[in-house]
């Protein structure tokens, strides 16, 4: 064993004079190395530096253990443009002819895309207390891949149902994981594994700022259960269902598949280059139900955790609490406040200290899309009359989220764009009129509202716009927002390098915006 004292004496003094630094260092990883030989066995000089370290934990040993010792110099920082939209599409299911291609910017690719839906089911007792219908999830999902993959002429295979028997419980439809799998490059089995490398294993234990001191897959015997609820149903789906196709090869596919998951009518979906998926890792996928008796999926959350590179990211799609009487707004900031304190990811890192994030405030990049649904405090006519005049200012001043959010009182620290679009709520089915101006009925009448919003927390992350599209598809307008996220890589990656005038949109861009899609 090495004499543990001596070698903290020889460390201690490297303190007391620069001139002598270099004689030292060499002097104690002489001693270190010799006294293993002496002892007839080979040393483990990870181990022999922890003892040092942990017993004088001094500045100076750190500078001898970086600056000796041979391994990665860290890593490079590079940015990726992330895709953000939300969607409330009013328990609609889109035909095959919906084209998305306006709503995804597909002409400004991007590196990730995250995309929220809510009410992607109507939100009846039988979709919310039976049966989860994954159909309209999977024609989503055929579409998103329709649009990202369009440049590649890949043939495809439809799914296809028995037409008379499409909603029964006794004839068979692919489940929505089953579906998934025609959309990935990777399986998922493998994107939930760690995706840290040996070589870093040293930094990880004096590096603070390392995202993920955990040990390689293939040294750790992981089970079912560390992985996300989810369970795994590989292989492409060899049932039929009608408006569902699938690409019968991935191999040309440009963007791929990551991860999706539904909850009644919560619907989240990842997608990223396919390069890039070979970085993901650590993938979980949980869920909380804030609906009724704040038990059931019709409200609710769903949120996605992911390490992309060395970054953490946490993605949460959520459909919070409905109603615009006054005090309505506090069952929602309740339901933000439940969700951030009842959201835990599961474990699937054994080493002892794993700082792979578990709750959705531990992870680096956080963004949170949905149908939040606060509302403005403002009367129909007073709303309307400030609508007309595009004051976006003195509308926004009223607006719950930013008046709770001033306060402290609901997502403190978390940031939020500019607002320069009109209130995303709510419009009659087709039109491009609110729905309030054709309902005579208070009770009835909806004050329009910005219920459809995007935020997000931590730092390296810069929003480059903040829109609504402008689809009559839904009683609801969707909100995009492109980001350019910093990701620590390590060094040696590489990629393609964004040019300033793609990272930055000017205002004129963002209003008005004419496309109907």
């Amino acid at each position: 064993m090495v004499n543990t004292i001596d070698e903290i004496a020889l460390v201690s003094d490297m303190t007391i004079g620069s001139s002598n630094q270099e004689r030292k260092k060499k002097s104690i990883f002489k001693k270190v190395f010799s006294m293993g030989e002496k002892n007839g066995s080979q040393m483990d000089r990870r181990g022999t530096f922890d003892d040092i370290a942990e017993a004088q934990p001094n500045s100076a040993v750190e500078s001898l253990f970086f600056n000796s010792v041979p391994m990665t110099s860290g890593c490079n920082v590079q940015s990726f443009r992330v895709f953000v939209a939300t969607w409330n599409v009013g328990g609609k299911t889109p035909h095959s002819g919906l084209n998305l291609d306006d709503f995804l910017q597909v002409d400004g690719q991007s590196d990730i895309y995250i995309l929220g839906f809510q009410e992607i089911v109507p939100l009846n007792a039988g979709n919310v207390l039976v049966i989860e219908d994954n159909e309209p999830a999977g024609r989503w999902l055929t579409l998103i891949n329709k649009s990202l993959n369009k440049s590649h002429s890949v043939s495809s295979r439809r799914i296809r149902s028995a037409p008379s028997f499409s909603n029964s419980l006794f004839f068979q439809k692919p489940s929505l994981k089953k579906i998934s799998n025609n959309f990935r490059t990777e399986s998922k089995r493998r994107l939930k594994m760690c995706n840290c490398t040996p070589e870093l294993e040293l930094e990880r234990k004096y590096n603070k700022e390392f995202c993920f001191p955990c040990q390689q897959s293939n040294n750790v015997t992981v089970s079912e259960d560390d992985f996300s609820s989810e369970e795994d149903e590989d292989g492409p789906s060899n049932l039929e269902m009608t408006g569902i196709s699938t690409p019968s090869s991935t191999t040309q596919m440009k963007f791929s598949l990551v991860a999706s998951k539904q909850m009644v009518g919560i619907f989240v979906t990842v997608w990223m280059r396919k390069e890039l998926v070979q970085h993901v890792g650590h993938l979980r996928i949980t869920s909380i139900s804030r609906g009724i008796m704040g038990y059931l999926g019709n409200k609710g959350c769903i949120s996605v955790s992911m390490s992309f590179h060395r970054t953490s990211f946490c993605f949460v799609c959520s459909h919070l609490a409905s109603g615009e009487k006054e005090g309505d707004e506090l069952r929602r900031n309740l339901d933000v406040i439940e969700i951030l304190k009842n959201t835990q990811f599961p474990k699937i890192c054994r080493t002892p200290g794993s700082s792979v994030p578990e709750k959705i405030l531990d992870h680096g990049r956080v963004i949170w899309l949905g149908d939040l649904n606060y509302r403005i405090a403002l009367s129909y006519l007073d709303t309307r009359k400030l609508l007309e005049q595009n004051d976006w200012d003195a509308l926004f001043d009223k607006d719950q989220l930013k008046i709770e959010k001033d306060a402290g009182r609901v997502f403190k620290g978390w940031q939020e764009g500019k607002i320069y679009f009109a209130p995303t709520y709510k419009y009659s089915y087709n039109s491009d009129t609110y729905a309030g101006d054709c309902i005579k009925t208070k009770n009835k009448r909806r004050t329009p509202a910005w219920c459809d919003r995007i935020l997000w927390h931590g730092t390296g992350i810069q929003q480059l716009s903040y829109i609504r599209g402008e689809s009559r598809f839904s009683d609801h307008r969707p909100v995009c927002a492109m980001f350019s996220v910093d990701v620590e890589v390590n060094k040696g990656s590489s990629r393609r390098k964004l040019s300033g005038s793609n990272m930055k949109v000017g205002i004129e861009e963002l209003w008005p915006l004419t496309s109907r899609w």
